[in-house]
């Protein structure tokens, strides 16, 4: 079987290599709202969506234009993929997936990527790469990129440059070890395993949030756009990097653990953005309790359920194993041992308790068996054909905050 990887490096340019990726993902950046611009006037104006080829068209007069002649000083080809960003865009908000496109701003996500391989030459044992009108660029060869190039993305974060290199190789079709578990996720516990193994939160944003208000502060009384005011940016940028980079080590960590040890993974289709939804409500109707649930939003968002469930999902494809998403409703209500259902079993965030037949565990484990349960439930309907639920990542709209 085919597996596509993409290996992250840092890289090492030099001072007039830096100024040169700033203006590319600049131009990347201003053609990426230029085609928005217009997509969004020709929707105005009565007209249907301009496809990719017209688009295209139009960065070939965007670029011959005297106006805009600085585009030309840019590679064609991360011009184009812009293009193919937006389109793709589009084509996740049609089908549902994503929310209207929005123009990028300047020091957020900066990146342009290089979609043909032929451009680019790769000499790993050097520790540097060509990229076109960039030349050799050196990076930190920290480990072996694995099969043929097909793609380089190069992006800033945190004051650094980054390239990403997708690759494409041939793998033995991988046999799945271990049996079926399944995962509560929560803020006290990050995830708690049915077998009883948990692993404890990282809270990588808590552990930060004085060092970064400080920064900001900072930040704050500073003249804008001022010498000062550009370093204390920096500062708080690198803490916000540092605040990623811990959080998704951490998250890569987990997944790969548990994605090595089971064959079968049951997990809530938890919806995170219902979950963090601020409770503030409107002028007529005000909320209740805004501020605990403020604090409950950034907790939640600190853990980084979804990048978790993504990382699960394509490690056990990787390993021979499978991910199903099961419904949150009742998982931490229903008592494992005789099956009664009552908000009154979970008094406390921590002990479940159930008023039947006085069964007693940790909240979060019972949530798990419980999703282990209704995961062999599914797929036992959707073998005997009797219910057809949809697949894992399908956008529901109810939400549950424990199951």
């Amino acid at each position: 079987m085919q597996r596509l990887q993409a290996f992250k490096y840092e890289l090492m340019p030099t001072g007039e290599q830096q100024c040169q990726m700033r203006r590319f993902a600049g131009s990347c950046r201003f053609v990426f709202n230029q085609a928005l611009a217009l997509q969004q006037a020709n929707r105005e104006a009565g007209g249907q969506y301009i496809g990719y080829v017209a688009m295209a068209k139009q960065l070939t007069a965007w670029r011959n234009s005297a106006e805009t002649s600085w585009l030309k000083e840019a590679p064609v080809h991360p011009l184009q993929h812009a293009l193919k960003d937006l389109e793709k865009a589009y084509k996740n908000f049609f089908e549902k997936r994503a929310d209207f496109p929005r123009f990028k701003r300047k020091g957020q996500r900066d990146s342009f990527r290089y979609p043909d391989p032929k451009q680019i030459k790769l000499d790993q044992a050097n520790g540097r790469i060509f990229l076109p009108k960039l030349g050799w660029l050196r990076y930190r060869n920290s480990r072996q990129a694995l099969g043929e190039l097909r793609n380089v993305t190069v992006s800033l974060s945190g004051g650094r440059w980054f390239v990403a290199i997708q690759t494409r190789r041939e793998v033995e079709i991988p046999v799945s070890q271990g049996g079926a578990v399944g995962i509560d996720l929560g803020i006290a516990r990050f995830a708690t395993l049915s077998d009883g193994t948990f692993y404890a939160p990282l809270n990588s944003f808590k552990r930060h949030e004085a060092a970064l208000r400080k920064a900001q502060q900072a930040m704050s009384r500073k003249t804008k756009f001022s010498s000062n005011w550009k370093q204390a940016k920096a500062r708080v940028q690198r803490i916000h990097a540092r605040i990623g980079n811990a959080r998704r080590d951490y998250l890569h960590k987990t997944s790969t653990a548990i994605s090595q040890n089971h064959a079968l993974v049951f997990v809530e289709d938890l919806q995170v953005r219902n979950l963090s939804r601020s409770a503030a409500g409107t002028t007529e109707t005000p909320g209740k309790q805004v501020r605990a649930k403020s604090g409950l939003n950034r907790a939640i968002l600190d853990q980084g359920w979804f990048e978790f469930r993504r990382q699960l999902d394509y490690k056990l494809a990787w390993n021979g194993g499978h991910l199903v998403a099961v419904p949150p409703r009742n998982t931490s209500r229903t008592c494992p041992a005789c099956g009664h259902v009552s908000a009154d079993n979970r008094r406390t965030q921590e002990r479940f308790a159930c008023v039947e037949c006085g069964f007693e565990e940790n909240a979060d484990l019972v949530g798990a068996i419980n999703v282990l349960r209704a995961g062999h439930a599914r797929l036992a309907c959707e073998v005997s054909g009797a219910v057809r639920p949809p697949a894992a990542g399908t956008r529901r709209g109810e939400s549950a905050l424990s199951g």
